[in-house]
């Protein structure tokens, strides 16, 4: 058995910290290699007096003077880095053949696709690569020659689900004829819609059954997340935009399904705990122990399906809206969200806003083509302050 070499981008996060909790349940398994975060230096110094890894990297230089001296006081033999271009030295010289892709945000997309090219297996739970640059990070992963896994519960799941061939080439002859993402519908499923003017932030990231970062929770809150999921399996499957469907389904234990040509339907059920997709992405084409309660289906009360309502979360018909517009406009949507969520969070923006912001930002940019990197990161850019203008404004 070959021991996989993992670097972790976003190791303090949620998906991080259950990737370890998989990874030192299995020590004659992984390696971890390399360890990034932003700035809870604390917690990664925790993560490398556990783990010791080659390299670990934090956003700034105080906070890799901070990890330093306590690594240091440790007797921790880590090299400390800072900065975005650490984020591909860890990835490039720390001799990993995995990368878990966790960082939230844009800020993953630079990182994510360095593994993409440098033909490493990426475990893909950043959104934004595919969000934002789908055609450049599919090529480089062709051109890599390496492994791309989906991590998100519901691609996850679908992967499961669809014929071992189908990610390489997905004919029609292998019947595949939809692709439906399950999505809880969040904490404002059946809350009149005249009382989401007041939701605060705690409400927000009170999700019902999955945790997950503030973030992503307002995301789910908003099904902002789950348009996001729709671009990204656009290009992970390669079916048209109308063969991608989104299912309400409260108890969060159908985390997608593939339908197919002669009346079947495929699904993946099982717990609402991350560390399912990530052992899965780990130690594929293997299953390992995930550390997850086995699903009693007999404790099942019902299993609920429903369309989503488009006037209660008008997000996800944004996201639709820019997957149909492809070129930049997705880069746009997710800039402007990324921005009106921390306003949000920030207590700088209400919760109904979130979606005015992403509108405006993306009617006040016009669609272009997103061929290189230069490009997308530009429009990024354009996005972000356009939609703090707005902000501003309302």
């Amino acid at each position: 058995m070959s021991v996989r070499h993992v670097a972790i981008l976003g190791s303090t996060g949620s998906i991080g910290v259950n990737t370890l909790d998989v990874i030192r349940a299995h020590p004659d398994r992984f390696k971890v290699t390399a360890l990034t975060a932003g700035k809870q230096v604390e917690r990664l110094a925790e993560q490398c007096a556990e783990f010791n890894p080659a390299i670990a990297v934090v956003s700034d230089a105080d906070s890799a003077t901070r990890l330093s001296k306590l690594l240091l006081d440790k007797k921790i033999n880590t090299q400390v880095l800072h900065g975005p271009d650490a984020l591909v030295v860890a990835i490039t010289e720390s001799n990993c053949d995995t990368v878990m892709a966790a960082i939230v945000g844009a800020a993953g997309l630079v990182p994510t696709l360095a593994a993409a090219k440098a033909g490493k297996r990426v475990l893909l739970a950043n959104k934004e690569a595919l969000v934002m640059s789908g055609n450049l990070f599919m090529q480089a992963m062709k051109d890599g020659g390496g492994e791309l896994l989906p991590i998100d519960s519901e691609h996850n799941a679908i992967f499961q689900c669809l014929p071992g061939q189908f990610s390489k080439n997905p004919n029609p002859s292998l019947g595949v004829e939809e692709l439906w993402l399950t999505a809880s519908g969040g904490p404002f499923r059946n809350k009149p819609i005249e009382e989401l003017a007041a939701i605060t932030p705690e409400q927000a990231c009170a999700h019902p059954n999955w945790v997950m970062g503030r973030k992503i929770s307002v995301d789910s809150a908003t099904m902002m997340n789950k348009g996001l999921e729709v671009i990204e399996a656009f290009w992970l499957f390669g079916l048209p935009l109308e063969k991608i469907k989104v299912l309400i389904h409260p108890q969060s234990v159908v985390h997608s399904m593939v339908r197919y040509r002669d009346g079947s339907v495929l699904a993946q059920l099982g717990q609402p705990d991350m560390r399912t997709p990530i052992a899965y992405g780990l130690a594929w084409p293997e299953r390992i122990e995930a550390g997850v309660d086995p699903l009693s289906l007999t404790q099942l009360a019902t299993l609920s399906f429903s369309e989503p309502d488009l006037l209660r979360f008008p997000c996800l018909s944004l996201a639709f809206y820019a997957a149909r517009a492809g070129g930049n406009a997705p880069t746009v949507l997710n800039a402007a969200n990324e921005i009106a969520v921390a306003a949000f969070l920030d207590h700088g923006l209400p919760y109904l806003q979130i979606p005015v912001v992403v509108e405006k930002t993306l009617n006040a940019i016009s669609v272009a083509g997103a061929d290189s990197i230069e490009l997308i990161l530009d429009t990024d850019m354009r996005a972000r302050l356009l939609a703090k203008e707005f902000i501003c404004k309302l």
